[in-house]
C-alpha cells in the first residue's frame, strides 16, 4: 500500500466528508477511495471513520492520524518544494494591511525581507476594508481584532492597544473628559461601517462602564480619522500605533488613561489561505513577520 497516497486520502475523506466527492477530485472510482481508507484501517488495526447513512465523521483514532497526517504531508511538501525552487523562495508576493500598519509597522521592516529574500516581488495593498483574499489573490492579509472566517490559517503577530485622544486645541476649547460619562457631552468621531461603531466602552476596576458616543463626523479610514482629530474636529478612538508619530510630538493628546478602553487590546494576525502546500514565500514572509513584530505591544 502507497502509505502517502492513503494518508492523502484519509485528510481529503475528512476535509470534504464524502468518498464520492474525493473520487471525483481525484477522478477514480468511489470504490477505490473507500478501498484506500479500508486497507489503511487493516493495516493500523482501527477503525478511522464513523459511517452512518448521512454522516461520515473521523473516530478518535481517526482524528489523531489526521493532525500527524496533515503535518507530515505538510512537511513533506515543503520539502519538495524546497527542492525544486532550490532551497530560495521566488515570485510575486502580494500583501494586504490596514493603511497605518502598512505605514507604521510593515514598511520599516520590508528592505531587510527583500534583501534577505531577493527572487521575491511584494504588491503591497495598502487599505482600511476587508478584502476576499481567495478572489483578490492576495497572498498574506495582515488584520486587527476577532477573525470571522475559520477556513483561514492565522498567526498572531502581537497586540494593539486602543486609546481615546483628541487635538490639544480641541480640548481647549472643549475641556479634558474625566469620565467616560463625560463623553456623552463631547464630538465623538467613529468608523460607521464598523460593528457597535458608535459604543465605546471602559473598565473602571471590574466594571464595565458603556458609553454611546455620538458625533458629526464618520470616516472609512484611519487616515482620514486622524487627520480629522488633528483638525480639532473631536475625540477619537484607535490604535495608538495609529498616530504614533502624532502622539510622540503631542499633536494628539491621550484621555481617559485612568479607564482602559474594553478590551484594552486587540490581537493582530497575518493569515493566508488554508492550504495543503503552503508557498514558500509566504512561509518565509510570515516567519519573517512573527521574528520581527511577535509579542509586541504595538504602542
Amino acid at each position: 500500500m502507497d502509505n502517502i497516497l492513503a494518508l492523502r486520502t484519509l485528510v481529503r475523506v475528512a476535509d470534504s466528508g464524502s468518498f464520492s466527492e474525493v473520487a471525483r477530485q481525484m477522478a477514480v472510482a468511489p470504490s477505490s477511495v473507500s478501498r484506500q481508507v479500508k486497507d489503511l484501517e487493516n493495516e493500523l488495526g482501527v477503525q478511522l471513520f464513523k459511517r452512518t447513512t448521512r454522516k461520515l465523521s473521523l473516530t478518535e483514532a481517526g482524528q489523531l492520524l489526521y493532525e500527524r497526517a496533515e503535518r507530515i504531508l505538510l512537511e513533506l511538501d515543503e520539502t519538495r518544494l524546497a527542492v525544486t525552487e532550490g532551497g530560495a523562495p521566488s515570485g510575486t508576493l502580494k500583501v494586504t494591511a490596514p493603511t497605518a500598519i502598512a505605514r507604521e509597522l510593515l514598511i520599516s521592516v520590508l528592505p531587510e525581507f527583500l534583501q534577505t529574500y531577493p527572487g521575491v516581488q511584494m504588491v503591497m495593498l495598502a487599505n482600511d476594508y476587508v478584502l476576499d483574499i481567495v478572489e483578490a489573490g492576495v497572498d498574506v492579509a495582515i488584520r486587527v481584532g476577532r477573525l470571522s472566517d475559520s477556513s483561514l490559517k492565522a498567526r498572531k503577530l502581537g497586540d494593539s492597544k486602543r486609546v481615546i485622544c483628541a487635538s490639544p486645541e480641541y480640548l481647549k476649547k472643549h475641556g479634558i473628559p474625566k469620565h467616560p460619562k463625560d463623553l456623552e457631552n463631547h464630538n465623538c468621531l467613529t468608523f460607521r461601517d464598523q460593528p457597535g461603531f458608535n459604543i465605546w466602552q471602559f473598565k473602571d476596576g471590574k466594571e464595565t462602564i458603556k458609553v454611546k458616543a455620538t458625533g458629526n463626523f464618520f470616516a472609512r479610514g484611519s487616515d482620514a480619522m486622524t487627520a480629522a482629530a488633528l483638525a480639532g474636529l473631536g475625540l477619537i478612538s484607535m490604535p495608538d500605533w495609529n498616530m504614533g508619530v502624532e502622539l510622540k510630538n503631542k499633536q494628539l493628546k491621550v484621555v481617559l488613561v485612568d479607564y482602559p478602553v474594553s478590551p484594552p487590546t486587540s490581537p493582530v494576525w497575518a493569515i493566508h489561505a488554508h492550504q495543503r502546500h503552503v508557498p514558500a514565500k509566504v512561509r518565509v514572509f510570515i516567519d519573517f513577520l512573527v521574528g520581527k513584530l511577535a509579542h509586541e505591544n504595538f504602542s
